[in-house]
């Protein structure tokens, strides 16, 4: 089986591209499922979240406040620390289940969609890494005028995670994603025929 890796950074379009590799028919575990999952009213690590930084994490249903969790992290460098010492573990456990499953089914191709692959420094535990590639001015024009976010948490978001040049030149192979969606489409193939031939 090969073992790919997919990220990018905040605001380059990773997501479409695990939208566009499950329309091929290959299978996507998304890290991002991962913390939601794990992090889900009855879970361990809401437990620990809460047990972390209080109750006041919590919106009124009990669930976690995803806004107000983020606004927390984001400004306080500690804080996104101790939160990732306590999700990273789980959401690791929950998509080594789902990469066991997908040997079970006797898949050959499975791809890991994990945003901060470079940061948490698991780039060596796949046999490829795809990057998912848009220059840091278009990851800021995306994420104030597509997503509204105010501009300074935009480039608070971004400056959170490794610069996506520095990226680019860690990845195996790059998919740049600066035009139209059918040119993306073209890429991902083009990627995938790539690491099939490698």
């Amino acid at each position: 089986m090969l073992t790919v890796a997919l990220t990018g950074g905040i605001g380059t379009g990773k997501t479409t591209v695990a939208g566009i590799l499950r329309g091929m028919s290959v299978t996507v575990i998304d890290a991002d499922e991962a913390v939601r999952a794990v992090q889900a009213p009855g879970q361990e690590g809401l437990r620990l979240l809460i047990e972390a930084f209080g109750p006041d994490i919590l919106a009124a249903d009990g669930s976690l406040d995803r806004g107000r969790m983020a606004a927390r992290i984001f400004a306080d460098v500690e804080a996104r620390t101790r939160l990732e010492g306590i999700i990273h573990p789980l959401v690791r456990r929950w998509m080594a289940e789902r990469h066991r499953e997908a040997i079970e089914r006797g898949e050959t191709l499975v791809v890991h969609d994990i945003p901060l692959l470079f940061e948490t420094g698991r780039q060596g535990d796949f046999d490829a890494v795809l990057l998912v590639y848009a220059p840091e001015a278009e990851q800021l024009r995306r994420l104030t005028e597509l997503r509204g976010m105010a501009e300074a948490d935009a480039r608070a978001r971004i400056a959170a995670q490794i610069p996506i040049e520095r990226k680019r030149s860690m990845a195996t192979t790059v998919i740049e994603n600066t035009g139209t969606t059918g040119e993306l489409e073209r890429a991902v193939a083009g990627a995938l025929s790539q690491l099939a031939h490698a």
